[in-house]
């Protein structure tokens, strides 16, 4: 798989079979992970891969805080894609069954340049990982949801105070794969302006040029 069909087949996948994956797999999926570009090659990722007990503790805490802010959960088809919201819940209470989470850590530290660059670094190696995952056959779901109790998850995974979490996904072999959901502006004629000179392009110069 090249990748653009990679990039083209991920999909943020909610359920999952319960067969393992294997140890070399996920070294190859957080190699492809550490090969991302970093601000001034920082490279201020590391990586954290949860299964058994404490990825059950990290179900009953996702389930338990993010459960008050779906009361007003509009009631979906459940198709793996829209969950309805006891789907959802579901989802949260054991990761959609995944048999490992991953968790991207980066540096806490810092002046806030560095530490947004570094925010934006391991977002990139975040990418990696998904990509990596999806070339392998391999299901994931970028979350943020979990960090809403993220003191708890410090103290589960003993993150030291100089780290702080910047994403997760579950890992494992999809059950359902979910339909891609629309792209917003396809075409991309509201996403994308051509500044310049170069007729092929059709740039324009900006105002205040």
């Amino acid at each position: 798989m090249d990748a653009f069909e990679a990039i083209h087949e991920r999909r943020s996948v909610r359920r999952f079979k319960p067969d393992p994956v294997t140890r070399e797999d996920i070294m190859q999926i957080v190699d492809a992970a550490n090969w991302a570009p970093s601000a001034m090659n920082r490279q201020p990722w590391e990586f954290i891969a949860v299964s058994g007990e404490y990825l059950q503790k990290m179900g009953q805490s996702f389930k338990t805080v993010i459960e008050p802010h779906l009361k007003e959960w509009d009631d979906k088809p459940d198709d793996g894609s829209s969950l309805s919201r006891e789907g959802f819940l579901q989802f949260a209470a054991n990761y959609g069954n995944a048999p490992v989470v991953l968790v991207v850590l980066t540096k806490a530290e810092g002046e806030p340049r560095l530490h947004t660059a570094d925010l934006e670094s391991a977002s990139a190696a975040m990418e990696n990982l998904l990509l990596a995952a999806t070339a392998l056959g391999l299901g994931t779901c970028w979350m943020t949801g979990p960090l809403l109790d993220s003191e708890y998850l410090r103290r589960l995974l003993a993150i030291p105070d100089d780290k702080t979490i910047v994403a997760l996904t579950p890992l494992g072999y999809p059950a359902v794969v979910p339909k891609a959901p629309k792209r917003f502006d396809p075409e991309l004629t509201q996403k994308i302006r051509w500044v310049g000179n170069l007729p092929e392009f059709g740039g324009v110069k900006p105002d205040g040029a």
